[in-house]
């Protein structure tokens, strides 16, 4: 299988998801500590938007790299990266 369209940028995407880590922890540690519950929803909402930005960079990524190579070579293999594509977004979007 070919790499992935994010493995140029793999180190930028661990490091998004490690500082993703240290925030999630931080809000376990505000719940231990009782915290008031709109300073834990503030950074549950924080931690959703970086979690959001980091699948839609490796859901551009996808796009830009797997899919456009399907699509360059056609028949099944272009029709079944669409689809998957579809249903990421379409997961997205729901979410």
């Amino acid at each position: 299988m070919d790499q992935p369209g994010y493995s140029d940028d793999k180190s930028s995407v661990l490091a998004r998801l490690k500082r993703i880590e240290g925030q999630t922890r931080g809000i376990h540690k505000m719940v231990e500590d009782e915290r008031y519950c709109i300073d834990v929803l503030q950074q549950i909402s924080a931690v959703t938007r970086a979690l959001q930005g980091v699948a839609l960079h490796l859901l551009d990524d996808h796009l830009s790299h797997c899919v456009a190579h399907a699509v360059e070579k056609g028949g099944e293999e272009k029709d079944a990266k669409l689809r998957e594509a579809s249903v990421a977004i379409a997961r997205l979007v729901k979410s």
